[in-house]
């Protein structure tokens, strides 16, 4: 293969295997939901653990921008299915528990929180 021809095939190669941010829509919608899970004044448990809101979002920040550098996500739902309904190390749901009420499933909260925000945002 010339010089030249390989060049270009690794340059391509290297432009295909870049990490890819979610789409600005996406993000936006995702940062949301993190935000809202931060001020809801609920807790976040993962792997037997409770941890307030804002440290449920710098946790899931952290998985998100994994997903991210492996491409793996490109909506809101994918990120709320891929990275922040369960723990990647265990396999367990992650829950979230507001004002003393009974625990959900994070999917679940998430999943309705991406419904309000959604609703917002056709006003």
């Amino acid at each position: 293969m010339r010089p030249s021809l390989l060049a270009a095939s690794f340059a391509l190669i290297s432009s295909l295997a870049q990490a890819a941010p979610l789409p600005p829509p996406a993000r936006a919608e995702v940062d949301a939901l993190l935000t809202a899970l931060e001020r809801s004044g609920c807790e976040f448990n993962r792997n037997g653990s409770w941890h307030s809101g804002g440290e449920a979002k710098t946790h899931l920040l952290r998985k998100l921008a994994y997903l991210e550098d492996k491409n793996a996500i490109t909506t809101a739902e994918q990120f709320i299915e891929r990275g922040a309904a369960t723990s990647s190390s265990t396999g367990k749901p992650y829950l979230v528990r507001c004002a003393g009420a009974a625990p959900v499933e994070s999917r679940q909260w998430l999943t309705a929180r991406l419904a309000a925000v959604r609703a917002a945002a056709t006003k």
